[in-house]
């Protein structure tokens, strides 16, 4: 059995007075995963900025051993120089320096004289991206040119550059593809194989289980339980997060759908760079009063293209038509389709659901500020009623609501962006890859408040690359593919095959 290299004995970390981390203890040996799992707001990244300092010695409580002499870094320069290196949940990178800089970043190769070494930086750039199954990306270019899978693989070969001993990572497969996430998975094993340790943070439990060879749970900033991952299934896994049994993913709760309330007609965007090129290609549907709407399809189908078009998001031009309750609206802009009664919920939270320099409250209430505003300034009491009854509503954590949004998990973020929209009161909700980066615990929240949400008439159109999610909660399913429209199913006896076969061009377009 391999030498433990890691000891945390007893972490606590405070916020405000309110305890974030409760007494924890973790170790892990060299060449082996752990898969640290918990609900959002559970204490895991919290736990991980700890360990890189992110949040220096002094600021915690506890005891961290490493190598089995004491580690009191202050800065995350001092984690990495030893061998620590954390990949976040928010990409690190800096989108216009080059693939290659952004590789070496903060560790640039010198030629005499103190000028950089650009081939030698290139050339090891190259070999990492082969490794990354990425020889595609051109390393001179800006990091900024790739999508977010390609630069979140770009984040993972910046942590071989720094030759690991302890590599962290935080929900790293948020953005990726299927394929992507082999990739990512087969690296992981590479590195095992190589006698790095690994902490492996995500909410797509399949990967944990495939991957990791011991599971720690963690709940509310406790520790609940370290299990051989061979002891375990993901069954297990989702009742020690929860504290309970999940029988089912998807909730049940009866909705009647009725009339047509929405008919977006003829929809083409075209590519922002190559005006020739359409991600939409002339696409109508219509979505009825109380239904759930899925749109599923492959990565590229043209899906986040379509609702931001919708909703006057799109950053590039588009054209067609929108009409609600028989009537056509202008939704050339997000703040015009607010006001006809739509809501989009993104899919990239972090820049376009949440400014990051407010607070929690501030954040939940800035699409609705004006009904707390009287002569120009804002009633406090007022808005802050409303701000407690959204998160007690919304079941969100969080130590105050002063805190800044940034604070939260990711999973408590969402919330926050989903009861900013709510507060609009829509008759479209749109929602784009909802509980992406969320645990399962609150999925089923999520899907809950979707339910009640179309029981009282409001229309729902989510997006979703996550099939079983479509199936799981849809009454009909749209199927994109190309930016064209491959299918339109009730979602009765539906299956993952149909659907996949409509993406891909094959099978029957109605069901």
């Amino acid at each position: 059995m391999s030498p433990i290299l890691l000891e945390m004995k007893g972490i606590a970390k405070r916020f405000d007075g309110v305890p974030a981390l409760d007494g924890i203890d973790l170790a892990i040996r060299s060449g082996e995963c752990i898969g640290l799992c918990g609900e959002n707001g559970a204490g895991k990244s919290t736990l991980m900025k700890v360990l890189s300092a992110v949040y220096p010695h002094g600021s915690w409580d506890g005891e961290i051993l490493f190598d089995g002499r004491p580690l009191r870094a202050r800065s995350v320069r001092e984690t990495e120089a030893a061998g620590i290196i954390i990949i976040h949940q928010e990409l690190m990178l800096v989108p216009e320096l080059s693939v290659a800089e952004n590789i070496f970043l903060g560790n640039e190769p010198t030629l005499p004289g103190g000028r950089l070494d650009y081939p030698a930086m290139n050339r090891r750039a190259e070999d990492i991206l082969r490794e990354l199954k990425l020889p595609d990306v051109n390393v001179v270019l800006p990091v900024k040119n790739y999508g977010g899978g390609h630069q979140q693989l770009i984040e993972i070969g910046k942590a071989l550059n720094k030759q690991a001993r302890l590599l962290i990572l935080d929900e790293p497969s948020a953005s990726l593809t299927a394929a992507e996430i082999e990739v990512l998975l087969e690296i992981v094993r590479d590195l095992k194989a190589r006698g790095v340790a690994c902490v492996y943070i995500s909410h797509k439990l399949e990967e944990v289980a495939a991957i990791c060879d011991t599971i720690v749970v963690i709940r509310d900033g406790k520790h609940i339980a370290t299990t051989p991952m061979r002891e375990m299934n993901v069954d297990r896994i989702i009742a020690q997060m929860c504290g309970r049994e999940l029988n089912q993913l998807y909730p049940s709760l009866p909705h009647t759908v009725g009339e047509v309330v929405m008919e977006a007609r003829h929809i083409t965007c075209r590519d922002p760079d190559q005006p020739r090129r359409k991600k939409v290609d002339d696409v109508s549907f219509e979505v009825r009063r109380g239904e759930i709407l899925g749109i599923a399809g492959l990565v590229g189908a043209g899906r986040t293209e379509l609702v931001t078009a919708i909703f006057g998001a799109y950053d590039g031009p588009s054209e067609g038509e929108v009409w609600l309750e028989g009537a056509r609206v202008d939704t050339s802009s997000p703040l015009k389709a607010i006001r006809a009664g739509f809501a989009l919920v993104p899919e990239d939270r972090k820049q376009h659901g949440i400014v990051r320099d407010l607070s929690v409250g501030q954040n939940i209430t800035l699409s609705v500020l004006e009904r707390f505003s009287s002569l120009s300034r804002i009633d406090d009491s007022r808005e802050s009623r409303e701000v407690d009854t959204q998160i007690r509503r919304m079941g969100l954590k969080t130590a105050s609501p002063a805190l800044p949004i940034t604070a939260l998990s990711g999973g408590n973020q969402q919330k926050a962006v989903l009861a900013k929209m709510l507060l609009t009161q829509p008759k479209v909700l749109i929602l784009d890859e909802p509980t992406r980066g969320v645990d399962v615990g609150a999925k089923f929240e999520i899907y809950k408040l979707m339910l009640e949400l179309a029981a009282q008439g409001i229309a729902i159109i989510m997006v979703s690359s996550e099939l079983a999610e479509v199936l799981g909660v849809s009454d009909r399913v749209l199927v994109m593919g190309e930016g064209k429209l491959r299918g339109n199913f009730v979602n009765q006896g539906l299956t993952q095959e149909m659907v996949l076969a409509a993406a891909i061009g094959q099978g029957n377009q109605h069901g």
